[in-house]
């Protein structure tokens, strides 16, 4: 595999990750009585327990993202 496809591939990793992000983001803020709606059908959760766990949900999906999308992108293309 060349730099270049592994520059591509976390490149494009890196966008798909973050459009996830802001969907989900979107729907915890913008959505959150639907969202919650739903996921209580599902679950016997209080609202605060439902904001916390979207809260650290998105916080350790985007430290994710972060970590192994963003970083390892930047990298390959310093190295050039």
């Amino acid at each position: 595999m060349s730099i270049e496809i592994a520059r591509s591939f976390f490149l494009w990793c890196s966008v798909i990750n973050i459009a996830i992000l802001l969907v989900w983001a979107a729907l915890a803020t913008l959505g959150r009585d639907w969202f919650y709606r739903l996921v209580s059908r599902l679950f016997r959760i209080s609202p605060e327990q439902f904001d916390m766990i979207n809260l650290a949900g998105i916080t350790l999906y985007k430290t994710g993202v972060l970590l192994f999308n963003i970083v390892p992108c930047i990298s390959l293309y310093l190295v050039r």
